[in-house]
C-alpha cells in the first residue's frame, strides 16, 4: 500500500488544526451555501490537502487547477507488475539501508533510551523557555508527545510517525539538555563544571543535527506543516545563540519557504480560517519575518521575504491559544494597557518592516543620500515613541513585571532590536568626514546605542543559563555592540568617553573568557575586541612619551598605566539599559557645541571604504581583515594628528 494511503492519523495540533471549513477544499468541491457573504477582495489561490498538510499552489493556471488534479487523484496501483517476492521485500524495506523507512529508523535511534529522560528534557523546555519566546503550543505539543510514545512498536507503525513533529521534538530536546544542566558557577577555571558543560554541549548538538536532518527529510514523506516551520524557527534561534549567524540565514530562509508552501504569506482571513488559527499563523509569520529581515541586515545578505508578495496582517494584542474555537471567535482585542504574549510579536514586526527598508534603501547597489538615512531614523524614533509605558527605553514602567514575567524579556528584546536598527543604519557614517559636522547625529547615535546594548550584555554573564538562553535566542543578539565600540576607541583613543569604553570592553572580554559556556565563535569576537583595545592603547602610548620628552626638567617619563578590567557587580534586571557609567560621560560630550574633544572624523586622505554604503565589517573569525581595517583607521588618525 502506498505511504500516502497508510497515513490516517491527523497531524494538526490544537492551534494548527484545520477546521471543517471549506477553505482548504478544491474549487470543484465547494458548496456555494458555505461561502461567506463577503468574499475576499482578490483571489490568491487555494489551499489543498496534500498528505494531511494544507499546501498553497498559487493562483496561476498551473497552480491550483493542475496541482489539485494531482493531489486528489487516486494513487496508482503498481502491484500487478510486481512479483510476490518483490512485494514481500518492500513490506520490510525499512530494514534496508536504501529503503524508505531507513531514515526514520536512524532518527528514532538518536532518542534517549529512557522515556523518563525525554520527559524531563521536554518539560524543562516548556517550563523554562517556551513561554518567553512563543515557540510551541504547550498543550498541543504534549498531546502529540503522548501519541508518539503510545504507538505500537513494529515496522507497520513507521508510516504513522510524523517526522515533521519529530523534528520539533529533537530541537526541543537540544534546548532541554542545556536547560537541564546543574547550577553552574560560570567559572571557566572550575574543571568539574567545564567537563559537564562540554558533555552537555555535545549532547545538545547531537539533537540539533537530528532536528536538521528530520527537517530535510520530512517534506519528502509528509509535505509541509506548522510543526516544521516551528522547528525551523527554533533551529535558527539555536544558531543565533551559538553565534553561527551566516548559517542561521540559510535555516530561516528554508523555514520561510515551508511557511509559504502552506500559504502563511497570505492572511488567514483571506483563507477564511478560524480566528484562532489565523492569529497563530500571524505570530508564526511575524517570527519568521523578524528573523529574516534582521539576519539579512546583520550579515549583509539579501532577505527572502518580499513585502509586495505578502498579504499578512500583524498579530493582535490577544491570546487565543487557551480558548476553544467559539470563545476565540468572540474574544475582544486587549488594549495596550493589558499586554499579552503576542504584543511583542506585533511590535517587533513593525520595527522589522523599517529594518527591511533600511537594507533595501541604504545597503543596496546604489548610492543613498544622507537625507534618506535621517528619514528612516525618524521612522525608528517614531516607532519608539509609540511604545507603551512598560516598554519605554527611558524609565519604563515595571509595575506589571510581577504578574506578567514575560514583560521583562520582551522589553529586552525590543530595546536591543531598537539599538541594532539604529546602529546599523548609521554605521556607514560612523567614520565619514564632513566639514560642516553633518554626520554628528550618526556618531552620537552609534555611541549611545552601542553603549546601552553593551551595558545590557554585561549584566547577563552572571545569570543562570535559563535566563541567558531567554536573552540570547532572538535576532537582537545579532548586534555586537562591542565591535562597534572597539572601532570608536581605535579612531578616538584620547577622549574621556573612550577611556570609559575601554574599561567596559576590557570587562566584557574578561567575562567572556571566564565564561564556561563561551564557544569558539564568541571567542573569535573577543579576540577582535582585544585587538581594538591594543590598537587604541598603541596610539595613546607614543603621544604620552612624546609629551614627556619635551619637558624642561630631565625627569623620567612614567610608564603608561594599564587599565585593569572593570569588574562590575550584576545589576538587577529592572534597571537594565539605565544608569550606566558610559552614559554619564556621553551626556557631557553630546551637548558641547561644535566638534567634540577628540572627534573621530577621517581626514581627506583616509580610506575610502567608509564611503561605500555596501561596506560591512568582516567576519569575526577573519582576524587578518580586521587587522587591515584597524590599521587603516590608525593610519588615518596619525595623518590627521
Amino acid at each position: 500500500m502506498p505511504l500516502s494511503q497508510r497515513q490516517q492519523r491527523p497531524s494538526f495540533s490544537h492551534d494548527e488544526s484545520t477546521s471543517s471549513s471549506t477553505a482548504i477544499q478544491p474549487r470543484g468541491n465547494r458548496s456555494t451555501s458555505h461561502l461567506p457573504e463577503n468574499p475576499p477582495e482578490c483571489s490568491v489561490g487555494d489551499l489543498f490537502r496534500s498528505r494531511d498538510a494544507p499546501s498553497f499552489f498559487g493562483s496561476s493556471y498551473f497552480g491550483p487547477q493542475a496541482a489539485a488534479k494531482v493531489v486528489e487523484a487516486p494513487a496508482p496501483d503498481f502491484s500487478s507488475g510486481l512479483s510476490r517476492k518483490a512485494l514481500a521485500g518492500s513490506t520490510h524495506s525499512f530494514r534496508d539501508e536504501g529503503g524508505p523507512f531507513s531514515q526514520i529508523w536512524d532518527l528514532l535511534g538518536l532518542l534517549p533510551r529512557k522515556k523518563s529522560t525525554v520527559d524531563r528534557l521536554a518539560e524543562c523546555f516548556l517550563r523554562e523557555l517556551n513561554w518567553a519566546i512563543d515557540a510551541v503550543h504547550a498543550a498541543s505539543f504534549r498531546d502529540k508527545y503522548e501519541t508518539f510514545w503510545s504507538r505500537k512498536f513494529g515496522f507497520d507503525d513507521f508510516a504513522t510517525i510524523d517526522l515533521r513533529w519529530l523534528a520539533l521534538l529533537f530541537i526541543v530536546l537540544a534546548y532541554g539538555v542545556l536547560l537541564d544542566c546543574p547550577k553552574e558557577s560560570n567559572n571557566r577555571n572550575d574543571n568539574n563544571h567545564k567537563e559537564v558543560q562540554l558533555e552537555l554541549q555535545e549532547t545538545s548538538l547531537r539533537f540539533y543535527w537530528a532536528a536538521r536532518r528530520a527537517i530535510v527529510i520530512a517534506p519528502t514523506f509528509y509535505g509541509e506543516s506548522p510543526d516544521l516551520v516551528r522547528a525551523g524557527v527554533l533551529v535558527t534561534r539555536y544558531l543565533i545563540y551559538s553565534r553561527r549567524v551566516p548559517e542561521s540565514w540559510l535555516t530561516t530562509s528554508f523555514a520561510m519557504r515551508m511557511a509559504q508552501a502552506q500559504g502563511m504569506h497570505i492572511d488567514g482571513e483571506r483563507w477564511r480560517l478560524p480566528r484562532q488559527k489565523t492569529e497563530t499563523r500571524r505570530r508564526l509569520w511575524s517570527h519568521l519575518y523578524t528573523l529574516d529581515k534582521t539576519i539579512a541586515l546583520a550579515i549583509g545578505r539579501p532577505f527572502a521575504i518580499v513585502d509586495q508578495q505578502c498579504l499578512v496582517k500583524q498579530a493582535s494584542n490577544v491570546w487565543l491559544d487557551d480558548m476553544n474555537e467559539d470563545e476565540a471567535a468572540t474574544a475582544p482585542e486587549q488594549p495596550l494597557t493589558d499586554p499579552t504574549l503576542s504584543l511583542c510579536s506585533k511590535l517587533s514586526h513593525e520595527l522589522a518592516v523599517v529594518v527591511g527598508k533600511i537594507q533595501e534603501r541604504c545597503f543596496g547597489l546604489f548610492t543613498v543620500s544622507y537625507d534618506t538615512v535621517l528619514t528612516l531614523d525618524r521612522e525608528i524614533t517614531e516607532w519608539e515613541k509609540r511604545l507603551p509605558p512598560y516598554f519605554r527605553l527611558d524609565d519604563p514602567d515595571l509595575s506589571k513585571d510581577g504578574p506578567l514575567p514575560f514583560l521583562v524579556w520582551h522589553r529586552l528584546y525590543i530595546h536591543s532590536m531598537y539599538h541594532f536598527a539604529r546602529v546599523t543604519l548609521h554605521r556607514p557614517y560612523l567614520l565619514r568626514q564632513s566639514i560642516t559636522n553633518r554626520y554628528r547625529h550618526s556618531h552620537d547615535v552609534c555611541i549611545a546605542s552601542a553603549c546601552a546594548d553593551l551595558a545590557m550584555r554585561l549584566q547577563y554573564f552572571s545569570q543562570p543559563l535559563a535566563e541567558r538562553l531567554r536573552w540570547a535566542l532572538g535576532p537582537h543578539h545579532l548586534f555586537n555592540s562591542a565591535l562597534v565600540l572597539g572601532i570608536i576607541v581605535v579612531r578616538d583613543p584620547h577622549s574621556r568617553r573612550s577611556q570609559a569604553i575601554l574599561e567596559d570592553l576590557a570587562a566584557y572580554c574578561e567575562m567572556q573568557r571566564n565564561d564556561i559556556w563561551v564557544n569558539e565563535f564568541a571567542l573569535a569576537e573577543v579576540k577582535i575586541v582585544e585587538l581594538c583595545i591594543r590598537k587604541a592603547r598603541q596610539v595613546h602610548r607614543p603621544l604620552i612619551n612624546a609629551s614627556s620628552a619635551t619637558r624642561a626638567t630631565p625627569t623620567v617619563a612614567a610608564p603608561t598605566p594599564v587599565v585593569q578590567p572593570a569588574v562590575r557587580r550584576p545589576v538587577p534586571i529592572d534597571s537594565m539599559s539605565r544608569n550606566h557609567p558610559i552614559e554619564d560621560v556621553l551626556q557631557t560630550s553630546h551637548h558641547t557645541g561644535g566638534t567634540s574633544q577628540g572627534a573621530f572624523y577621517p581626514m581627506p586622505n583616509g580610506p575610502m571604504m567608509w564611503d561605500d554604503p555596501s561596506y560591512s565589517f568582516p567576519e569575526a573569525d577573519d582576524i587578518i581583515s580586521w587587522e587591515h581595517v584597524l590599521n587603516s583607521i590608525m593610519q588615518d588618525k596619525i595623518l590627521g594628528v
